[in-house]
């Protein structure tokens, strides 16, 4: 069955993305080859590994159907399968996305990402 899953941006990431309809990568995705997705279980985990200095970030919630052969569920913290895409990522399987910043208990997660809103 097919499942949602996410990527986080930071703002000027997400600017270039709305404009040119394409994102290549961050800094750390184009240094480790792939760009790096969660599932909807893995945010929390990630936003607090990778995010923690961040005080707004871009959710974006993508169909992985969308991503076909280039995407690929591989290993990584912890040995948790995480998705990957390997290639550009484009406005297709966009489902949805939120503007988020921190508060006093961090990020407050939509309710589409298994959050309270």
């Amino acid at each position: 069955m097919p499942r949602t899953i996410f990527k986080i941006f930071r703002p000027s990431e997400w600017q270039a993305y709305a404009e040119s309809g394409e994102f290549s990568g961050s800094h750390d995705d184009l240094h480790d080859g792939f760009i790096h997705f969660s599932y909807a279980d893995q945010v929390a985990g990630t936003l607090e590994r990778h995010f923690a200095h961040e005080e707004v970030i871009v959710l974006a919630a993508f169909d992985e159907t969308a991503f076909g052969a280039s995407l690929k569920a591989e290993a990584s913290r912890g040995g948790l399968l995480f998705p990957h895409v390997y290639g550009v990522v484009n406005k297709q399987g966009l489902l949805a996305w939120a503007r988020i910043q921190r508060g006093p208990r961090g990020f407050a997660l939509p309710e589409w990402c298994g959050g309270e809103e």
